[in-house]
């Protein structure tokens, strides 16, 4: 069932009026009223256009006052110069919604500028506007295709949705993939009062809805992304995005290593990992992935199966699944024993398999044997066949044989892919497609579709524990109170604030003057750590602010002598953290988008220099930190081995997790925190050193 929804006026119009219609082949004015017919569209169509008596074989109207009723739709096809008083007159008339395509750019134009004016007087009408400068909309399943550029032939039923703020990011893949069935596809263009989110809330809404593809440049609206992306989440519809612009953030303008250790592009990265967005990083690979979800049932358990006629293709997938870190299920002896009954000799039962051998009347039989005997084994979720074309690029009839005797046997997904397409797609090939047999070609781009069908059954199959308890009301409110009023924290108050909230932090003791340290040198326990604690000084030890290893009075009190001459007389004395283990970090950084982000990495002096961190959206829990470990480049340092201990993660995996629900809890009081170097030990795990930069920042510049 349909439910309303409030983009329904434009993107489910029951009337529309094309502003500027024409007969002119290939202007917009036509090629509107092309769409509409091509796509059989069931409600009233009204050209309007003062110079033209007809348009599309419909009698044209002088403008919109006076058409029989006031349409739901407006679609201006007119030059920039006139489109103003156009829409002036739409929103006279109480017109719900409106397409504009043009970029809406006049020479000497005055402020604010022609874009800016449509928006606001769009807005100010409660007009639905969509545009401009974009490539319109098609609703397939409601016939509704408002576009002023040609596609291809549609089916009236689908589930893909494609959403793309580039307009060839659309028609790249709309009109040229005859291998998916959409039901909606939009191009949003400048957004000027709807964006991309919006759209996909209402896709999502939709019950044929399958999949949907992104092509994202940005978010204009992050609070919107994300309540999408969590329907998403609910409903179990994948949703596959492209994020172009990987740039990293100004780091002039970060603080703290958190903050100059995270890009732009790796929030986008915690947003979509958090609800199970799978990335890609081209059309190709994006319209594989589609072709896939929407073709195949979802994976059980176990990973890829592939059959091969060939032993360097063969290899030739065993390296790219290693790249791009696709599974490839390891074989049962009972597998093995069966494949051996059909092999021939010197052919390796193993997975991937290359069965071809010598050929001959038998192979077909015998391929069929082997892909079902590889597709039984209990490690197979599904199974592809790897097959070059035909001449002329068509398929041999023999590959369907094995994949659907494959298919029948076991009842789990098959695909066939070549490892080049060749000479075109064909009717065989989306015959077969659409029988659930997705045909794919290229074996890099199959393998990355692979790995985003396994990540989100992974993602749907995870249980995602709670995280941490929050802390005290009174506890917050105290720190709230703190950070609101400060300038800059100094280090001893930011480990009491990490502490507070359950975060390990090394407790030390602050001195403001030889007299102290005098009297503080001979009662504590040696080895110790001296740090300054001069006001404005981020990063101590660029500047000599940190002696590390004084193990008695004098070497203590020397130290001192030369950190207050250079730096000042403020100054902190801590436990010396001794024994085997690892330096990580942890920290806070806030997103000009979505907000406070948590990094977590390899850590120490080498941090910006290895550059080895992830990023999580928080809150999280400690399990879901354990996981996201997995990304670093440098993860296997952290299992021990080769003389080396074992070290606590799961300590470390929960300061995290604590420090997600601070993160949020003082979202609109902090800006960055470092925790840098967290020790990881064998039974234990502190923080070292503390930096928190409270919102806003003004008395903090970096050294």
């Amino acid at each position: 069932m349909t439910l309303p929804h409030r983009l329904d006026p434009l993107l489910r119009p029951q009337s529309i009026a094309i502003v500027g219609a024409s007969d002119r082949v290939g202007q917009p004015g036509n090629e509107i009223l092309v769409n509409l017919y091509k796509g059989e569209f069931t409600g009233a169509i009204y050209p309007v256009n003062p110079g033209r008596e007809t348009a599309g074989g419909i009698a044209c109207h002088p403008s919109l006052r006076s058409l029989p009723e006031v349409p739901d739709l407006v679609v201006f096809t007119v030059a920039d110069q006139r489109l103003e008083a156009c829409l002036d007159e739409a929103i006279a008339l109480g017109v719900p919604a409106a397409a504009v395509f043009s970029a809406l750019q006049l020479e000497d134009d005055g402020k604010p500028s022609l874009s800016q004016r449509v928006r606001d007087k769009a807005a100010d009408a409660g007009m639905l506007l969509h545009g401009g400068n974009c490539m319109g909309f098609y609703n397939f399943v409601d016939r509704v295709w408002v576009s002023g550029f040609d596609t291809r032939e549609h089916a009236h039923k689908g589930g893909v949705v494609l959403l793309s703020q580039s307009g060839a990011g659309m028609s790249g893949v709309l009109d040229c993939e005859e291998r998916l069935d959409f039901s909606f596809a939009a191009s949003t263009g400048q957004e000027l009062c709807l964006a991309v989110e919006d759209y996909l809330d209402f896709a999502l809404d939709q019950p044929q809805t399958r999949v949907v593809g992104l092509f994202l440049e940005t978010s204009r609206h992050p609070e919107r992304l994300i309540a999408a992306l969590e329907k998403a989440r609910r409903r179990a519809i994948p949703v596959v995005a492209i994020k172009v612009g990987k740039t990293e953030l100004a780091a002039q303008l970060a603080v703290s290593h958190s903050g100059a250790l995270a890009g732009s592009d790796t929030s986008y990265q915690a947003v979509f990992e958090a609800y199970g967005v799978q990335r890609v990083d081209d059309m190709s690979e994006l319209a594989t992935a589609l072709i896939l979800f929407s073709r195949t049932p979802p994976l059980g358990e176990g990973a890829l199966v592939t059959l091969h006629d060939s032993g360097g293709e063969r290899q030739l997938a065993i390296d790219l699944a290693g790249q791009l870190a696709v599974p490839l299920a390891k074989l049962a002896p009972e597998t093995v024993e069966r494949l051996e009954q059909f092999l021939d000799p010197g052919l390796p039962p193993v997975n991937p398999l290359d069965a071809w051998g010598s050929g001959g009347a038998d192979a077909p039989t015998n391929m069929t044997a082997c892909f079902t005997a590889l597709l039984q084994d209990p490690g197979a979720a599904l199974g592809a066949v790897v097959h070059d074309r035909a001449p002329g690029g068509g398929i041999y009839p023999a590959y369907l044989d094995y994949l659907r005797a494959a298919r029948e046997a076991t009842g789990k997904p098959v695909c066939l892919v070549a490892n080049h397409q060749g000479s075109g797609s064909g009717p065989q090939v989306l015959a077969a497609t659409r029988e659930g047999i997705p045909v794919v070609d290229g074996l890099r781009v199959f393998l990355v579709g692979v790995r985003c069908l396994l990540a989100y059954r992974d993602f749907q199959a995870h249980t995602h524990d709670p995280p941490p308890a929050p802390v005290a009301d009174e506890v917050v409110e105290r720190w709230r109170r703190y950070l609101g009023d400060a300038q800059w924290v100094p280090e001893i108050k930011a480990a009491e604030l990490l502490r507070d909230f359950g975060i390990s932090v090394i407790e030390g003791i602050a001195i403001d003057g030889a007299g102290q340290l005098l009297d503080l040198a001979a009662d504590i326990t040696y080895p110790v750590v001296l740090k300054t604690a001069s006001p404005g000084i981020a990063h101590k030890s660029d500047v000599g602010g940190v002696a590390v290893d004084l193990r008695n009075p004098q070497q203590l009190g020397d130290a001192y002598t030369r950190m207050a001459q250079q730096l000042g007389p403020q100054a902190l004395v801590a436990p010396m953290v001794t024994g085997a283990g690892m330096e990580m970090i942890l920290g806070i950084f806030r997103d000009a988008q979505f907000g406070p982000m948590v990094v977590m990495g390899m850590g120490g002096i080498y941090a910006e220099a290895v550059q080895d961190v992830i990023v999580l959206r928080p809150p999280f829990s400690a399990g879901q930190a354990r996981t996201s470990l997995d990304g670093l480049h440098l993860r296997a340092l952290l299992d021990g081995g080769r003389g080396q201990p074992q070290l606590a993660l799961e300590r470390f995996c929960e300061m995290a997790a604590r420090l997600s629900v601070m993160a949020v809890t003082l979202a609109d009081h902090l800006v960055e925190v470092d925790i840098n170097p967290v020790r990881l030990m064998e039974d234990d795990c502190v923080g070292l050193d503390a930096l928190v930069v409270p919102h806003p920042a003004a008395g903090l510049a970096p050294e």
